[in-house]
């Protein structure tokens, strides 16, 4: 008896870890719902201390209404690396519309999702991240950008350090 009740909480942890496939966040924001401004920058700061030296794969992610009135959008992508006071940006161009005027998008009835790679993102045991994002269109404000999401996945393939 005393054998089944230590597996089932193992059995219990090992699912929950599984299902996240190595996810070690995720989170979307929401943006203004009279426009997204230009200076309205995006914080993702609740980004848990890693505890050891890996690489992880990042992914964007855009929830956009028919409202959005262009074809692509220009994001611009901060990382801040604390205690190392190091920044990284990136420059993300993302497509929505292909040459026949359809979404690339997932969705419809007005509304849909995109998921946009970014630059994989090393980190050292001890460090902290704060990713900010906010675009670079040269409309002030943009509307029909509903929320804008970041997902951080440990790579399979990510190297050995000692």
């Amino acid at each position: 008896m005393k054998t089944r009740n230590a597996i089932i909480p193992l059995l219990f942890a090992l699912a929950l870890t599984s299902c996240t496939g190595g996810k070690v966040y995720d989170r979307y924001q929401h943006t203004p719902v009279g426009g997204w401004e230009r200076n309205d920058t995006l914080m993702f700061a609740d980004i848990a201390r890693f505890s050891r030296s890996t690489v992880y794969t990042a992914e964007l992610g855009l929830r956009i209404s028919g409202a959005y009135p262009f074809m692509g959008l220009t994001l611009i992508v901060d990382k801040h690396f604390y205690p190392r006071h190091i920044v990284e940006s990136d420059t993300i161009e993302c497509s929505l519309i292909d040459h026949n005027g359809n979404s690339r998008g997932v969705g419809g009835v007005g509304y849909y999702q995109y998921r946009f790679g970014l630059n994989p993102i090393q980190v050292s045991a001890g460090d902290s991240i704060v990713i900010s994002i906010r675009h670079n269109m040269k409309r002030e404000i943009l509307p029909g950008i509903s929320d804008v999401g970041l997902m951080l996945t440990e790579a399979a393939d990510r190297p050995k350090y000692k």
